[in-house]
């Protein structure tokens, strides 16, 4: 049985690195349908049962457009770089409760130069950040239980930005500052590129995102959603 993926869906994304112009892209579309857009549709569809049992209450929905596999184009608003496309593939497994990427949720990234899985929360918004950190500071051995744990530790480690200093109205002194200071709440697993090709990767994903469950179940927690 071969993967959803193939070297075509890397050599298109390369191209496109290489090409990032609208007519470019849409002298190349069949293309891009055929080695980015329906493999990934496919992966997304193979996830659902597998997702469902590590949590029923997070998403693998392949539609073409407000699904899990977040959009080709890039928001180009506030950015000097104005390339029209990104050049990797982002799938979001999402919290039920969630609406777009700042949600707790499991990730997929996928670029020729580099490929990871994560699980976490991105970003997130200043009332759900500051319900986490609470969360932190009032009950620090769930946090240490969910960042030490055994299976999390094997799989994935704590990434993402931080304050430079501890936020006001938490106690500098907490024995967990540095991780208050954080804000992300997201383990990353690096992947290399080429293992997404292989026959078993909707497999090994799912593996990783289980590993991810003690993270997810303190973020659940925190901000009063289902795990």
């Amino acid at each position: 049985m071969s993967g959803f993926f193939t070297p075509e869906t890397f050599r298109f994304l390369n191209e496109l690195a290489a090409n990032n112009r609208r007519d470019w892209f849409e002298r190349n579309r069949s293309r891009y349908e055929d080695a980015v857009r329906t493999p990934a549709l496919d992966f997304i569809a193979a996830m659902a049962p597998r997702l469902a049992a590590i949590s029923p209450h997070f998403s693998a929905i392949p539609r073409r457009q407000g699904g899990s596999l977040m959009r080709v184009f890039r928001d180009t608003r506030f950015s000097r770089d104005k390339s029209p496309y990104k050049t990797n593939i982002g799938i979001h497994f999402r919290h039920e409760a969630g609406r777009d990427v700042h949600a707790p949720g499991f990730y997929v990234h996928i670029a020729p130069e580099e490929a990871f899985l994560a699980a976490g929360i991105w970003h997130p918004d200043a009332p759900a950040l500051a319900r986490i950190r609470t969360e932190l500071a009032r009950y620090p051995k769930r946090w240490l239980a969910a960042r030490d744990d055994a299976a999390f530790a094997r799989s994935f480690e704590l990434s993402g930005d931080s304050l430079v200093r501890v936020p006001r109205g938490f106690d500098a002194t907490h024995p967990m500052a540095e991780d208050l200071r954080r804000k992300d709440f997201i383990g990353i697993c690096p992947m290399l590129p080429g293992s997404v090709i292989e026959a078993d990767f909707a497999d090994f994903a799912a593996e990783r995102f289980a590993d991810g469950a003690p993270l997810m179940r303190f973020l659940c927690r925190a901000l009063g959603q289902a795990y």
